[in-house]
Order: C-alpha cells, then sequence, then structure tokens
C-alpha cells in the first residue's frame, strides 16, 4: 500500500502554470502550497515572508529546517513548487521521503519558452484581470531555447530515474489538464485529502492566447531552428523522454576535417572555434554547431576515422574567466539574477552596476577571491544556487560527455597549439593553422592579481580537479 502522505511537492518550471495549480491547490480545505520554497533568489514569493516560521536567512543556512517544518505541518497538508535551479540540497531529502507526494507539471517546451520571454518583455508575471494586460512579442533565440530545453529534458530524466530506482510514482499534470477540474480532484484523491473542488480558481487568467505564430517575432527563423531538433521531443511526455546527460548541441564539428571539439564551459573556446574554421579555410560561423544525438551519430558514421577533443584549463584561471564573464559585469552574458542573489546572501562584494572608474585592481581582487570562497561551499552543495556549467568542476563535466562519447584526446591548454598539430595530422592534414592568443579577461587579468592566497583559494574549491588531473600552481 503507498503510504499516507504528510507533504508534497510540485515538480514544475516557469510557465508551466504552476502558479495557477497552486491557486487550485489552495482552494482544497486541509491543503496548503507555499509558493517557491526553495528559490535560492526569495523564499515561497518575492515578498520573502517567512514560511511555518522560517525565514529566509534560517532557510539558507539549513534548508532541511523549512524541509521538516512543512513535513511536520500537522494543521494542513503543507508542499512547495520545486523547479530544476532551486536549491539542489534538498532534492535528494525530497525524492528519498516516500511520505512527500510527487506531482509533475509539464508544458510544451516551445510554449513555455515563448511565455517566459513574454514576461520578460513585459515584466508580468502574473494576471488577474484582463484590463491590466501587457502585451509583447517574443524574440526566439534559437542557442537559448536549446540550453533551454536541454535544462528541462535533463531534470525530467533526473526526477523519473529517482522515482523508478525508489519504486515510487508521481501524478503526472499536462498544462491542458488545469482547466479540467476533474483533474483537479483526481490529484486531490492522490493526495489522500477528502476535499474537492466544484469549480476552478477565476483569478489567475491567461496572458497569451493567442497562436505561437502571433506570439514571436521572428516566427519563420523559429520553425527553421526547431526543425534541427527531434520533433519528438517537444512533446513527449516524461515516461518516454530519452535519457540525456551530455551537452550535445554545445559539441562542434569542423566543416570539413573529422574533427569534434566537446567544450568545457569557461575554456578557450574562441581561440579553439577560430583554429577550427581556420583548418578548413572558412570562418566560424561554417563550423556545425546545434546537433541533436541523431546528428551526432550521423556525423560520425560519415566521417570515418574522426577524432573527438576537448580542453582541459586550470581551475584558477577558468574560475576567473567565468568570474569576468557571468558574474562581474552586468551586460550581456551576466548572470544577473545570480549576482545580485551572491551580492545579497552571500555578501559578495560587486560594483552593483558593473565595473566602473572606481573598480580598481585591489576591487577586482577582493572580489574574485570572495567567488572562490564561494565556489568552494557552491561547488561542495552548500550553497542554495546552482553549480553552474561555466565553473562546475572539469572532472564532472567529463564524467558527463562519457554518457554519450569519450573524447578521443583531453588536451591541457597550456599544450594547446602542439596537441592540435597533431591531430590535425593525424585526420591526413599538413598545412596547419597558428593559434591565436587568447583575449585577456576584462577588466583585469588574471596576471595582476594572481598569488599565493588566489592559488590557495582556488586549489581548496577545485580539490577534484586538482586531485584528478594532478594540476599545479598555475604560474
Amino acid at each position: 500500500m503507498p503510504p499516507e502522505f504528510q507533504s508534497f511537492v510540485v515538480f514544475a518550471e516557469m510557465r508551466t502554470g504552476s502558479n495557477f495549480l497552486e491557486a487550485n491547490l489552495n482552494q482544497l480545505e486541509g491543503v496548503a502550497c507555499h509558493g517557491e520554497a526553495f528559490n535560492p533568489h526569495f523564499l515561497g514569493y518575492p515578498e520573502n515572508k517567512p514560511i511555518l516560521g522560517v525565514d529566509h536567512g534560517t532557510r539558507d543556512r539549513k534548508p532541511e529546517i523549512l524541509l521538516d517544518a512543512i513535513r511536520n505541518d500537522t494543521a494542513q497538508l503543507s508542499g512547495f513548487r520545486y523547479f530544476h535551479d532551486h536549491d539542489p540540497r534538498v532534492l535528494d531529502r525530497i525524492m528519498d521521503d516516500r511520505t512527500c507526494a510527487k506531482i509533475v507539471l509539464t508544458r510544451n517546451p516551445v510554449e513555455s519558452y515563448v511565455s517566459w520571454k513574454i514576461a520578460q518583455a513585459t515584466g508580468q508575471w502574473k494576471l488577474t484581470d484582463m484590463k491590466a494586460l501587457k502585451s509583447a512579442q517574443a524574440e526566439f533565440d534559437g542557442p537559448e531555447f536549446a540550453a533551454h530545453l536541454e535544462a528541462l529534458q535533463a531534470f525530467q530524466v533526473t526526477l523519473l530515474n529517482r522515482l523508478q530506482i525508489s519504486g515510487q510514482t508521481a501524478f503526472y499534470v499536462a498544462y491542458e489538464d488545469l482547466q479540467n477540474v476533474d483533474v483537479m480532484n483526481g490529484l486531490a484523491a492522490y493526495l489522500g485529502v477528502d476535499a474537492r473542488l466544484d469549480a476552478l480558481d477565476k483569478n489567475l487568467k491567461k496572458q497569451n492566447p493567442s497562436p505561437i505564430s502571433d506570439k514571436v517575432r521572428n516566427y519563420d527563423e523559429m520553425l527553421q531552428a526547431l526543425s534541427q531538433l527531434d520533433r519528438f521531443d517537444l512533446t513527449r511526455t516524461p515516461n518516454f523522454e530519452p535519457r540525456r546527460g551530455p551537452n550535445v548541441p554545445s559539441y562542434v564539428a569542423a566543416a570539413d576535417a573529422p574533427l569534434l571539439y566537446l567544450p568545457l564551459r569557461s575554456g578557450p573556446q574562441a581561440n579553439i572555434l577560430e583554429w577550427l574554421a581556420s583548418l578548413d579555410g572558412v570562418g566560424p560561423g561554417d563550423l556545425r554547431t546545434k546537433m541533436t544525438q541523431k546528428d551526432l551519430r550521423q556525423w560520425k558514421r560519415g566521417n570515418p576515422g574522426h577524432r573527438s577533443f576537448t580542453v582541459l584549463r586550470h581551475p584558477v584561471q577558468r574560475a576567473h574567466d567565468a568570474f569576468c564573464r557571468h558574474i562581474l559585469t552586468t551586460g550581456k552574458g551576466s548572470y544577473t539574477q545570480l549576482r545580485n542573489t551572491m551580492m545579497r546572501r552571500y555578501k559578495m562584494p560587486l560594483p552593483v552596476d558593473g565595473p566602473d572608474a572606481g573598480y580598481d585592481l585591489n576591487a577586482h581582487r577582493t572580489a574574485f577571491a570572495a567567488f572562490l570562497t564561494f565556489l568552494k561551499g557552491n561547488l561542495s552543495g552548500q550553497t542554495a544556487i546552482r553549480v553552474d556549467a561555466a565553473w562546475c568542476t572539469q572532472a564532472q563535466a567529463l564524467a558527463g560527455f562519457g554518457e554519450l562519447c569519450l573524447p578521443d584526446r583531453i588536451i591541457r591548454e597550456t599544450e594547446l597549439e602542439a596537441e592540435l598539430r597533431d591531430l590535425a595530422k593525424a585526420v591526413g592534414r599538413t598545412d596547419v593553422p597558428a593559434m591565436t592568443e587568447n583575449t585577456p579577461d576584462q577588466p583585469y587579468t588574471l596576471d595582476a592579481i594572481y598569488d599565493d592566497e588566489i592559488e590557495a583559494l582556488a586549489a581548496d574549491a577545485y580539490q577534484r580537479d586538482y586531485m584528478t588531473f594532478g594540476f599545479d600552481r598555475w604560474k
């Protein structure tokens, strides 16, 4: 017999209808859904009000306290919404708790992506009255959507595998099911509560009811980008999604030479792409990118004797690249929400609007040292912020490659030019271009701030990479 549930979790994502589902759950007598209880940027809702007596600071320090408070709430069946980028420290406890009911809410990822882009453009994330409606068209970004889809699919597969291994079942709800009161009452029955709904919540309104063709500014470009994807991935239920670990759309094949590059984020990608293009006398835009697993298999079959490679970078240099590219700045490529949370919750001394005339070398060293200190906790699963691919350990990234194809060569950046020359010769190329110099990190290079303390902080944060690959001091 299934256990009597003591709590519940709604696994969802942004723009999947989770607010509407929560509103209807909260209409059931004896049920309380406490919003995004483990969102690293706020507690439950943007107002940051305590949940069951647990405040924001306590949750960040010990998330299990809030998890226990929700589970032990005797006044009602309590639960929360959990997205793929919420606090990873609680996921294992949630999945291992058989008395926590699992609800999985899904939506066509194209629809959720377009809705997300419109909400970003208008700043309107909920609608309670049509007179307040703000309108905008979405701008479809192919690489951004590919990353969005990869993250959603990876998380859905993780949930599916964990449920299978533990012998648990979840209640699956599609976005379209949310308008069916019978389905909502079936969910109430699954949760084990006696209450039922006579009608659905009327407060929240659908914000963008028009066809996607009317909501996307570059609709034809979107169709062309989507045609490169396996169409079944866009509507397949979690039960039938393919196992995905490696980020295949990031792989890059040469235009003509049988060479495949498996990038590690925050490495010398730009230089390698330029070299790979020069090898065939083309531009970087002519390289083969955004492949699906099917495309990759076809490429391999069509290129007998192919070789694949990836490039390791010293952890401190890689961390500095990630810091300068994604955390320090506020422009393109910046993780704006993450940097704001780092400043607010982790007291990271970053310039509010990005580097300005007052941001000197000492300020840069202090900020980067604070980032390295943060990374130690982040990589150890001690923070509420996701471990991003831009700064995860290279050992973990390589393990992800192994789920599909391990690179033939793992090249160290310090030996890059000689190794690439040998690799090109191995596939029959004799006229091998030289490597270009790396573009210096901005606004200050690592050389200008590197010392024993910076090295020690990097070694402490990246113990796994130092041990696995034998890294010594950077310089």
